[in-house]
């Protein structure tokens, strides 16, 4: 999609935007991935991605529908957030949304959909394990304990958290050399920028094409990547980024706590549980429970 709101990083215009090889790392990447054989001549790709859902500042997704299923791929260079299962599940919503027509949801006949799949590849400074899976369901309110049974969960998100930080010794970065040369990228970044905070991004640049990193693409888009470069990995943009993400999580907590005073009061004023769920948008098993810890408060 052209007119995207947000600039993209350098993670998205490599494994994507790049007209010259963005397929081809895409393809590479989900090879990787799957450990499977796709080639660049006969795999269609089709980029569905669906703005101002995961991130606000910068553009760090990629959904692409390939060999049937929907790829969503995410960079994460702060700490994760463990919220990224319940974001994903609205993303997903919306590229469903997309992809079927109003009228086709409403017949009889049981709808195809892409299989779904979400990787965050991880390349923050903080300590994570080399692979990690985030669940929507860890996040739920149990009612009682039997529900616990993974049988009975009937919704769930599995988020897979891939450190591809050089120092993480993860696997993947065996299978595709192009994600290695742009960690190993992001790594020099940083250290240069660590050892002289006063280095160019020039030297840097033209230290990595003489290592044989990224060579032909940093020789191509120099310009370009030094532009996205500034935006990714200046202390300032990287305080904003971290600010604006924990500005965002402080909005969804308020909110949150808003509709649960909201649904209190209604209960305490004797109003239908069912009407308290619509006007709050809480589901009812919420309220329900708000419900009863107000009465055992009560006692």
């Amino acid at each position: 999609m052209e007119n995207r709101k947000h600039k993209d990083s350098l993670f998205i215009d490599l494994f994507c935007k790049d007209k010259v090889e963005g397929k081809e790392n895409f393809i590479s990447l989900y090879n990787a991935l799957h450990q499977s054989k796709l080639d660049l001549a006969s795999t269609e790709l089709k980029e569905v991605n669906i703005e101002n859902v995961l991130y606000t500042v910068r553009s760090n997704d990629i959904a692409m529908l390939v060999d049937d299923r929907l790829v969503v791929l995410l960079e994460h260079q702060s700490t994760i957030n463990e919220n990224m299962p319940l974001r994903l599940l609205e993303y997903v919503s919306r590229v469903y949304e997309q992809l079927i027509p109003i009228r086709t949801r409403y017949k009889k006949k049981a709808m195809k959909l892409p299989y779904p799949e979400f990787y965050v590849f991880y390349d923050g400074k903080d300590s994570y394990p080399a692979e990690k899976t985030l669940k929507l369901s860890d996040a739920f309110i149990i009612p009682e304990k039997k529900y616990l049974k993974k049988k009975n969960i009937s919704l769930e998100i599995l988020v897979k958290v891939i450190n591809i930080n050089i120092g993480a010794n993860n696997s993947i970065l065996k299978h595709c050399k192009t994600l290695e040369e742009y960690s190993t990228l992001v790594e020099l970044v940083r250290g240069s920028k660590q050892e002289n905070p006063d280095s160019s991004l020039e030297e840097t640049l033209t230290k990595a094409i003489k290592n044989g990193i990224l060579s032909e693409y940093l020789q191509r888009k120099s310009s370009e990547v030094r532009n996205m470069l500034i935006a990714e990995y200046s202390y300032e943009t990287d305080i904003e980024v971290q600010r604006e993400e924990a500005f965002e999580e402080g909005e969804r907590i308020g909110a949150e706590q808003n509709k649960i005073q909201t649904a209190k009061n209604m209960i305490i004023d004797k109003i239908p549980l069912e009407q308290i769920a619509k006007w709050t948008a809480l589901p009812l098993e919420k309220i329900e429970q708000i419900k009863i810890e107000y009465s055992k408060s009560q006692n």
